[in-house]
């Protein structure tokens, strides 16, 4: 005897109906993306949406509406990936607390000049916390989780509102596998190319031209790693990007560049290693085991399921892991 799969219904009634455009997305595209990622079956009447299928998608389907809705009420955007972010964190309590706050959190954003960030994955909740409260922060796991993204617009939100001087962001200066012999210019041309993923998360966070008027000013400072020797970096949100491509000596060396009034993020892949000589230990994985669980220094450990750009990419983080390569 087959076994009767049970349905359920809820309905949704929203008040600002000139927001439903944005909700429902260009020819519906956003309920879509519900539908097929939940299992559910969407219909919209006016005001009125109606969301049947099983009862456990069809209560995450109503909660990842409700929440899109409440992102557009608060003036915060709302693309397909962030509707894809949506629903994955469905499965999570706190979802909603994510966006309102609870009783005992306040909600969990970063405000920086060009818009509001709100956590796209449930891994981005903890470490989002930990960058507004701990010293030092390790966030490792595979591209696209928002480790650096996050970690410079807290930097940026920090600058903006005077708590830190000056913003430091820092990566080494080593090629993903390929060697790409000499580079023509000066020393700020010769080192950009490595840095550009640092100038575009500024970019995103920071009208241009103040970007360029604090870079100027020596407010914002993005230098490879090489350059932190003998300095003592105080009031400053330090970051150091591709942490997993320093030897033991440099992370050593960075990581007792720290001053007072001071917050540092060191961000990398411990999988996506690309340092030369098969005998170098990461200066990464080194600095964790000795420094995880010391008092003011803080982990935060991605995953696949966190990734934040195409859900593909996720998929390819797993195949990859996956085969051990």
């Amino acid at each position: 005897m087959q076994r009767e799969i049970r349905r359920a219904r809820a309905e949704l009634s929203f008040e600002d109906q000139s927001r439903l455009g944005a909700l429902f997305g260009q020819y519906d595209a956003n309920l879509v993306q519900v539908e097929n990622r939940l299992g559910v079956f969407i219909a919209a009447r006016g005001n009125q949406v109606q969301i049947e299928g099983p009862p456990d998608s069809v209560a995450r389907a109503r909660d990842v509406l409700q929440t899109m809705y409440d992102r557009i009420e608060q003036g915060h955007d709302l693309d397909a990936g962030a509707v894809e972010s949506l629903i994955a964190m469905s499965s999570e309590p706190t979802l909603e607390g994510i966006i309102k706050g609870d009783l005992d959190e306040a909600p969990v954003m970063i405000r920086t000049r060009r818009k509001t960030i709100v956590p796209r994955s449930a891994g981005q909740i903890p470490y989002m916390r930990q960058l507004a409260r701990e010293d030092i922060i390790f966030a490792l796991g595979p591209a696209g989780t928002g480790k650096t993204y996050l970690a410079v617009a807290q930097a940026v939100s920090q600058l903006m509102s005077g708590s830190v001087q000056r913003l430091i962001l820092s990566r080494p200066a080593v090629e993903a596998g390929e060697r790409l012999g000499f580079l023509p210019g000066d020393m700020k041309e010769k080192v950009d190319p490595y840095l550009r993923p640092l100038y575009d998360a500024l970019y995103d966070c920071m009208p241009p031209e103040q970007v360029e008027r604090r870079l100027a000013s020596g407010e914002i400072e993005i230098a490879p790693i090489a350059f932190m020797r003998g300095r003592t970096l105080a009031d400053s949100f330090i970051i150091l990007d591709e942490a997993q491509n320093t030897t033991r000596e440099q992370m050593k060396m960075f990581l007792t560049r720290f001053g007072q009034n001071s917050r540092m993020v060191v961000c990398g892949d411990p999988k996506q290693v690309d340092i030369l000589g098969g005998d170098r230990m990461s200066g990464l994985a080194d600095a964790v085991g000795r420094l995880e669980g010391v008092e003011g220094i803080a982990v935060s450990r991605f995953t696949s399921a966190d990734v934040v750009r195409h859900p593909i990419v996720g998929r390819i983080v797993d195949a990859y892991e996956g085969t051990g390569e």
